[in-house]
C-alpha cells in the first residue's frame, strides 16, 4: 500500500533539521492521545492548507534592482479567514512561517476567536534599507501575494519589523491591485485609516492580564514581585510598564543591546523614553549590567520572554530560577527546555495563549471595520481583558481535568475546537 501517513513530513522541508515546524509538530504528538475520535483528523493539523514562496524584484534608490524571498503560510482556515502577521528579518525562513502560522490556529482557537492561522514574512534586514525601499518591498510582496489575501480570506498584521506603516502600504497596495478600498484587509493600521485604539499595546496587555491570573493561582503577591523582561519591544515593554504600575518590581531587561539590572526596580517609563532615543537598553541611568547567563539565572517571580523564538533551550532552561514563564513571544522556549522547566517546578503559561491579546485586539478591528463603527480604548481593553481572563480559566480548568500543564491543555482546548469543527465540515470532494 502507498505511504499516506499524518506523519509524513512535508517535501519541502529538510528532514533531518524541521526547525521550529518540528517543535511545532512535537507539540501536536503531545496533545494526540487526548483528543480521542477526533485523532483521524489530526493530519490536518501536521500540514499548512496552503504554502506561497514569491519573489520580491524591488529597484533599490541607487538604481540597482534586488530580489528578496517572501513568504505567505495558510495554515488552518477551519474556523474563519487566516490571521497572522508579517515580519521583516533577515533569518526568516519557511520552517519558522509555517510554525508560527500553526501557533496562529492554535492561538486563535485557544481564545475562541473565529480565525484560522497564517503567517508571513520577507527575509531581509530592514535596517538596510531606506523608507521609500520598504514601501517598494511592501508593496511588491502584496501585489504577489493578493490573490490569496483578503478581508474575508487572510488578513496580514503587524510582526517583527513591521508597523502600522507597514500595513498602510499593504492596505494600499491592495486596495489598488483590486480597485476597492477594504480596511479589514490588515489589521494593526494607523487610526486615521481604521485602525483599533488600544492595538499597539495589546499583545503586551493580553500578557499582563494571564500573567496577572497565573501569579494569583500561584499565591505570588503583586506587589514587590520580581519580574524579569527579555525583548522591550510593544509586546516587552508594555507588560513592565503594567506590571510596575501595578506594584511589582521589573529588575531585568534584555534586547539585542545588553542586560541591565536594578533588584529595587527599573523605572519602565524613563527606560522605554531611554530605548526610544538610544535604541536599546544599553547604557540606562545607573542599571548595573548582566551578561545573558546571568540574566537567565536570576532568581524571580515572573520571566517573560517576549523576544523571538528559541531562546529558552536545553542549554540554559537548567539555570532559570523563576517560579512562572510567560511566554509573550512565540515560540520561545524549545520542547526539551519546557520539559526541563517542568520538572523544575516552573509553571509556563505559554505563548499560544500569553500572547493571544494581540489577535484579539486583531480581531475587535475586523469587526468594527466590517460594521465602520468603532470603540473607545477603554471599551476595547475591557473587553481584551474579559476574553482573556475567560481563556485563562478555561485552559487552567482542562490542566487540572487532565492534569497536564498549560501549554497542553492549550492545545487539547484549541485543536480539540479546530477538529471538531473539521470533522462537522467533513472534506471535499
Amino acid at each position: 500500500m502507498p505511504e499516506h501517513s499524518a506523519n509524513q513530513l512535508p517535501s519541502y522541508l529538510n528532514p533531518d533539521n524541521p526547525g521550529p515546524w518540528g517543535n511545532y509538530l512535537e507539540q501536536v504528538d503531545r496533545v494526540a492521545p487526548y483528543l480521542g475520535n477526533l485523532s483521524q483528523w489530526i493530519g490536518t493539523l501536521k500540514r499548512p492548507k496552503r504554502v506561497l514562496i514569491v519573489d520580491i524584484p524591488v529597484e533599490l534608490d541607487d538604481g540597482t534592482v534586488a530580489h528578496f524571498e517572501g513568504y505567505r503560510v495558510q495554515h488552518s482556515m477551519v474556523l474563519g479567514p487566516g490571521k497572522g502577521g508579517v515580519r521583516y528579518h533577515p533569518d526568516v525562513n519557511l520552517s519558522e512561517v509555517m510554525a508560527l502560522s500553526a501557533w496562529m490556529s492554535v492561538k486563535t482557537a485557544a481564545v475562541n476567536v473565529p480565525f484560522g492561522g497564517a503567517k508571513g514574512g520577507i527575509r531581509l534586514d530592514p535596517r538596510n534599507y531606506s523608507p521609500r525601499e520598504l514601501e517598494r518591498i511592501t508593496r511588491r510582496y502584496i501585489n504577489e501575494i493578493s490573490t490569496i489575501i483578503g478581508p474575508n480570506t487572510d488578513i496580514p498584521a503587524p510582526d517583527v519589523n513591521t508597523s502600522g506603516q507597514t500595513m498602510a502600504w499593504m492596505m494600499d497596495a491592495y486596495a489598488i491591485k483590486n480597485g476597492v478600498t477594504a480596511p479589514g484587509v490588515v489589521t494593526g493600521k494607523p487610526i486615521s485609516l481604521g485602525g483599533s485604539l488600544g492595538r499597539v499595546e495589546a499583545t503586551g496587555r493580553g500578557v499582563f492580564v494571564v500573567g496577572s491570573a497565573a501569579m494569583k493561582d500561584a499565591g505570588i503577591d503583586m506587589q514587590d514581585a520580581r519580574i524579569a523582561v527579555q525583548g522591550f519591544g510593544n509586546v516587552g515593554g508594555t507588560a513592565a510598564r503594567l506590571f510596575a504600575e501595578s506594584g511589582a518590581r521589573v529588575v531585568a531587561v534584555y534586547d539585542h543591546t545588553g542586560v541591565i539590572h536594578d533588584k529595587q526596580g527599573l523605572d519602565t517609563v524613563a527606560l522605554a523614553e531611554h530605548v526610544r532615543n538610544t535604541g536599546g537598553v544599553k547604557g540606562f541611568n545607573n542599571a548595573d549590567t548582566l551578561s545573558p547567563q546571568e540574566f537567565w539565572a536570576l532568581k524571580t517571580d515572573v520571566l517573560i520572554p517576549a523576544a523571538l523564538e528559541n531562546q529558552i533551550t536545553e542549554d540554559n532552561a537548567g539555570s532559570i530560577r523563576t517560579r512562572i514563564v510567560v511566554e509573550g513571544a512565540n515560540g520561545p522556549t524549545t520542547p526539551a527546555a519546557d520539559d526541563i522547566l517542568t520538572d523544575n517546578g516552573i509553571n509556563i503559561v505559554p505563548d499560544v495563549l500569553a500572547n493571544a491579546g494581540g489577535v484579539s485586539v486583531s480581531y475587535f478591528e475586523w469587526v468594527q471595520n466590517t460594521t465602520s463603527f468603532f470603540w473607545s480604548e477603554e471599551e476595547v481593553n475591557s473587553r481584551l481583558e474579559v476574553m482573556m481572563k475567560n481563556a485563562y480559566a478555561d485552559i487552567s480548568a482542562t490542566a487540572r481535568q487532565h492534569q497536564v500543564s498549560l501549554r497542553t491543555a492549550t492545545f487539547i482546548a484549541a485543536c480539540s475546537r479546530i477538529l471538531e469543527a473539521q470533522d462537522a465540515r467533513g472534506l471535499f470532494p
